[in-house]
């Protein structure tokens, strides 16, 4: 990946691995936007868009996309921290497609760093673009979600299983692909015995030698 040009580089996770945490501090790095699921869905919902919709506005203005994710920012802000509490919801495949087409349009825009919502597979064929799948044991994750969310240790391993099998069922649903193939991915990062900043160490490490290959 060359970072003098226009990148994507996209973030798939296991809950409690700290794979957001680990994106957020990455794109802050390399001084690039963050985007998520909260802020796609924040999108979607707060301007009622489908891909019809997004094809009038493209129409209208041609800053209109920059205007909308700066606007909804104060939203996603206020609201990001109670919607991470709550269970993942069932995506049908228009909604799939409608999320699709506007993480393609952040990804036209500006280089950016994105979380989630099968990224891996919607930039697939991006000329500048890397994926990176973020693993942990399942203790990590258990006392990750423990000590953040303020869960019992029986809520964690309930959430864990839960949001695992809904993202694999998503994820197989819309792409026929499993999000634990590391074929979807070019790196694969285990948490354990490593803090954020040792991951996002590696990730900067990894783009630079791939750079100067």
């Amino acid at each position: 990946m060359n970072k003098n040009e226009q990148f994507i580089i996209t973030i798939n996770r296991e809950l409690g691995s700290g794979g957001r945490s680990i994106g957020e501090k990455l794109a802050k790095t390399l001084n690039v936007p963050f985007f998520d699921k909260a802020l796609v869905k924040a999108l979607r919902d707060k301007y009622n868009l489908t891909i019809e919709e997004i094809e009038k506005l493209k129409g209208k203005k041609v800053s209109w996309w920059n205007d909308i994710v700066r606007g909804i920012q104060p939203f996603y802000n206020a609201a990001k921290e109670h919607y991470y509490k709550e269970p993942e919801e069932i995506t049908s495949g228009e909604i799939f497609r409608t999320e699709s087409q506007i993480l393609k349009e952040i990804g036209e825009k500006e280089s950016c760093v994105i979380a989630g919502r099968s990224g891996f597979f919607i930039f697939r064929d991006h000329p500048n673009h890397i994926s990176i799948l973020i693993q942990a044991p399942m203790e990590y994750r258990i006392n990750r979600l423990m000590t953040k969310y303020n869960k019992t240790r029986e809520e964690s391993i309930k959430s864990i299983q839960e949001v695992d099998t809904w993202r694999e069922n998503y994820i197989k649903r819309n792409t026929n692909t499993s999000r634990y193939d590391a074929r979807n991915y070019d790196l694969v990062i285990n948490m354990e015995d490593l803090t954020e900043d040792n991951a996002v160490e590696l990730i900067l490490d990894f783009i630079d030698k791939t750079n100067s290959l």
